[in-house]
């Protein structure tokens, strides 16, 4: 997870050319696993931008290195949150999809605001009842 937050942070960071916190980590799907024989790539872009904020799609691919047979294996979605010198949030330009897969991922990315949004929602609510009391006490 370190290493998808960090490409992803990377590319938040190429695109908004300011410095980048992550909001939240807001899909994570293991859809393969990875084995020894593999290498690892991790490819992150910038899918969609809203003012402050970003969303940030990564792709893990696993690669045979005996037989080179390339697999999906990991799919995510991050959202972060462009800042200014003074650690303000601060505008970041907006997306331009040029590839089919990024015209996709444009397109549905409205929807996964607007759940981002309702999920941000019901987890305030969720935590505010939550006891911070030391359960060893």
């Amino acid at each position: 997870m370190m290493y998808v937050d960090n490409i992803a942070a990377i590319a938040a960071n190429r695109h908004a050319r300011e410095l980048v916190v992550t909001a939240s980590i807001d899909s994570v799907d293991f859809l393969r696993p990875i084995d020894t024989q593999s290498s690892v790539c991790f490819e992150a872009f910038v899918t969609w931008t809203h003012n402050t904020s970003m969303e940030v799609f990564v792709k893990v691919i696993a690669e045979n290195l005996r037989t080179g047979v390339r697999r999906l294996c990991t799919t995510c979605f991050l959202t972060f949150v462009a800042l200014d010198d003074q650690g303000k949030p601060t505008t970041v330009p907006k997306i331009i999809p040029e590839s089919e897969e990024e015209k996709m991922l444009f397109s549905s990315a409205e929807k996964r605001y607007t759940q981002r949004k309702q999920r941000r929602g019901q987890a305030k609510a969720f935590t505010e009842r939550l006891s911070l009391n030391k359960p060893w006490a």
